[in-house]
């Protein structure tokens, strides 16, 4: 039975997808609504070019994740962006994501390592260009 669950290529794909699905969805939202998001980090101290950085980073590496390309490279820039969202914005919140905590930022910034540890896998644009 154990044979028929060890597909760990199915598992690098569900995980892509739902980092790809955030961080399209995060990305989107901060590049539409760049006003107020700049606005809203200017007053916590992150710079506005730093801001508008974030919220490409964010778009592409959702974009990454889905089609599987660059994956190792967008997971390290979105672990990097979970690491600063924890320690400056949410980690004197505790820990839970209902106090605004850093429960989803840890969450996000420790997927997004693992699958810059795992890369794209078989089901993935990158896997198809290079022939396999």
């Amino acid at each position: 039975m154990t044979n028929r669950l060890d597909h760990p290529d199915i598992g690098i794909l569900l995980i892509r997808i739902a980092l790809g699905i955030v961080f399209v969805y995060a990305g989107w939202a901060k590049v539409t609504n760049i006003d107020t998001v700049v606005a809203g980090l200017s007053g916590i101290g992150i710079p506005p070019l730093l801001t508008y950085l974030v919220a490409a980073t964010e778009l592409l590496s959702g974009i990454a994740f889905l089609s599987g390309l660059f994956v190792r490279f967008a997971g390290l820039a979105i672990a990097v962006i979970m690491f600063v969202a924890t320690t400056v914005v949410h980690l004197s919140s505790g820990f839970s994501v209902s106090s605004g905590g850093y429960e989803y930022t840890l969450v996000l910034m420790l997927v997004s390592l693992a699958l810059s540890a795992l890369g794209a896998g078989k089901y993935s644009l990158a896997s198809v260009l290079k022939g396999k």
